[in-house]
């Protein structure tokens, strides 16, 4: 916490170069001071020899006062710079430091050559670097270091001097990220490369993770926390990265553990365990779980045994919360999964997460709802529920720099996207195509839409311009947020900056959303998002949905919650419409708002300036609840429409968007589940 102590304002030392000041301006004090106060004016400024204040000990604060209701506070858990070995790859220089000042609303450079900067600073940040051969790839490509005079490191010497850091090195960065991670890792493993040498260059960039961590921790305005990126997968490449996160900085491992330690996020967990029993707070984060072909969210644990009660308590207490949206994609639910669900479609990437190019993911076991509702039914035959998760968003950058705007979208990996031909919104040039190495005949390369323009055909085309970590804390500090993280207090976003609070309760009314103190009594009175209720007998309980609009960012639309219950033993889902825009009113028996006619003027992206809500609140039962059904409720808020990214970019470059993407998209938040415990 900063201090200003007022009498450190007035040493001596200060106050004798002041009065010398004030003297040799003021030779004759009657000119400023008029004649009749000349003398008293002359005793005044002669202080040196006597005390003018008496020593004041208090001191004065700049850090927020906490706020018991709580505030709302919006970050990125998941970003990545110079230290991961594949953003440095792809032409990243960026810090753990730049990314801080990036987050605190500074500008920094892009990889493409450009600055960017955010509309408002965050309120918190963690860089997230991969634990595996964290610094590696930047220390092989420097020829001075040791780890540069092994011939697999060749490719990447010099990779990002400044005169290569343009399109003409894309394909010697696509070589060197394909070609130096398995022949390091091989040399390793085999011995050929010193392990201790490894372990220094992961010593030295973690280290310096964490004191940029600590150098920008500001209490009370901005919140940092040590962390990095556990990545590993199953033997079919399936996504089973997680982010780590501690609540501190003041004892922390050497060396994080990573999947050198063990390819078995179990593995994980049980170091998690054992630095916890020595004090040392942390949690993991499950993130792309909608690239992981159906292993993140698997009904057997990693040896392929039947789940059980303790393995459910050691998932749930080292990983309560799961990054539902992020660039690579929306892990929410999916089409195939939840069919009489009209927004399930949002932002998915079907691809497997570093499976290569465009290979499909399974749905099933791959996203959150699905997991959710398994985890009811694992919980009803007595094996503990290991998928009790609460909600965040966060980017995934590998910039430093989260790009969470659809106007302003940058995309993630670098120079790899850095440019709409690039990311495939744009259509590709032949001298491009020629630059970049490709050949007419590989037509996987490109997608040739029905006007017979051709774009680059990668996965980046199915990014998204998302996401944020929102959560409900006293105050802006480390402890504050992590409990908030710990309790899942906790929302998602998809990129906006919307509000959003929901609670239940049997014993909360409709003045809770009127009155200033409403959301206190509602906390006191009910659960928040995150919690557990407890069933009466009887009486169905209530639940309070609020949201307030970004103002950056379109009016909303509607409120929904989302309901999940097990019903002569098999798990089922609903979407409830709750509160709709413009005076309209939920239909009773679809539980569907009217279409309020917001539209998007597709020359421009202007949106509808006459329809949406500022704020949609409610307070809604169940029309089907049963007191005796296990079940979970969660909310989601949808604004008006609005152009996606790749529709930006190809008003930006004068040409029609691309035929085979979404032009709009509706922008959303999603709170953290509450659980309904059933009676008996």
């Amino acid at each position: 916490m900063s201090r200003f102590t007022p009498r450190s304002l007035f040493s001596p030392f200060v106050l004798g170069l002041c009065a010398a000041a004030l003297l040799a301006g003021c030779s004759e004090p009657e000119a400023v001071w008029g004649e009749e106060n000349a003398n008293s004016a002359s005793k005044a400024l002669d202080f040196r020899t006597q005390e003018v204040f008496e020593a004041d000990l208090t001191t004065i604060s700049r850090k927020s006062q906490p706020n018991s209701a709580r505030n709302a506070y919006f970050g990125d858990l998941h970003v990545h710079t110079t230290y991961s070995f594949d953003a440095y790859a792809f032409g990243t220089v960026a810090t753990p430091a730049d990314a801080y000042r990036y987050a605190k609303g500074e500008a920094i450079r892009h990889p493409g050559g450009f600055d960017v900067q955010l509309r408002q600073p965050l309120d918190f940040y963690a860089v997230t670097d991969h634990a595996m051969f964290l610094g590696a790839a930047k220390e092989a490509a420097d020829t001075s270091t040791e780890l540069s005079k092994y011939d697999f490191a060749e490719v990447l010497h010099n990779i990002n001097a400044p005169d290569n850091m343009g399109m003409t090195s894309i394909p010697q960065r696509i070589k060197a990220f394909g070609g130096l991670l398995p022949k390091l890792a091989q040399a390793v493993v085999e011995g050929k490369v010193d392990r201790e040498l490894i372990l220094d260059i992961t010593r030295t960039a973690w280290l310096d993770t964490i004191e940029a961590a600590d150098r920008y921790y500001d209490p009370g305005h901005f919140t940092t926390f040590a962390a990095y990126e556990y990545t590993s997968s199953t033997d079919d490449r399936g996504n089973l990265h997680r982010n780590v996160i501690f609540r501190d900085t003041d004892e922390l491992p050497a060396v994080p553990f990573s999947r050198f330690h063990s390819q078995n996020p179990e593995g994980l967990w049980d170091w998690m365990d054992d630095l916890r029993a020595k004090g040392i707070e942390s949690l993991a984060i499950p993130h792309n779980s909608n690239g992981s072909n159906g292993q993140m969210f698997k009904l057997v644990d990693w040896a392929g045994n039947p789940m059980d009660d303790a393995y459910g308590e050691r998932r749930s207490r080292n990983e309560p919360l799961v990054e539902i949206t992020q660039v690579k994609g929306t892990s929410e639910t999916h089409p195939a999964l939840s069919m009489n669900d009209e927004w399930a479609g949002f932002e998915i990437d079907p691809y497997v997460a570093g499976g290569g190019r465009l290979r499909n993911a399974k749905p099933a076991g791959g996203y959150v709802r699905d997991a959710l509702k398994n985890g009811l039914l694992l919980e009803a035959e007595g094996l503990g529920n290991p998928f009790r998760y609460g909600f965040i968003g966060s980017s995934d950058t590998h910039t430093g720099a989260g790009s969470y705007d659809e106007s302003n979208y940058f995309a993630k990996v670098g120079l790899l996207d850095s440019t709409a031909a690039l990311r495939g919104s744009v259509p590709i040039t032949d001298d491009e195509i020629k630059v970049l190495g490709l050949s007419d005949a590989e037509e996987s390369s490109f997608y040739v839409d029905s006007d017979g323009r051709r774009y680059l055909h990668r996965n980046s085309s199915a990014y998204g311009a998302s996401g944020l970590a929102a959560v409900w804390a006293e105050e802006n500090t480390r402890e504050s947020i992590y409990d908030a993280f710990r309790r899942k207090e906790t929302y998602a976003t998809s990129g906006p900056r919307l509000r959003v609070r929901f609670f239940a309760g049997h014993d909360l009314d409709g003045t809770m959303l009127e009155t200033a103190d409403g959301m206190s009594r509602a906390a006191a009175r009910g659960v928040s998002m995150g919690g557990d209720l407890m069933a009466k007998a009887g009486d169905s309980p209530s639940f309070i949905v609020w949201a307030a609009r970004d103002a950056q960012s379109a009016p909303l639309q509607r409120m929904q919650v989302i309901k999940g219950w097990l019903e002569d033993g098999e798990a089922h889902e609903r979407v409830f419409d709750v509160a709709c825009s413009d005076g309209l009113a939920v239909d009773p028996d679809t539980h569907r708002c009217p279409d309020n006619g917001a539209k998007v003027n597709l020359t421009d992206c202007a949106i509808s300036a006459d329809s949406g809500a500022a704020e949609l609140k409610t307070l809604w039962q169940d029309p089907e609840f049963d007191e005796y059904q296990k079940a979970f409720y969660y909310a989601r808020v949808l604004e008006n429409p609005t152009c996606r990214w790749s529709t930006w970019d190809a008003l930006r470059a004068g040409v029609a968007p691309r035929d085979n993407l979404d032009l709009v998209l509706q922008e959303r938040a999603w709170s953290s589940p509450i659980w309904v415990r059933p009676q008996g």
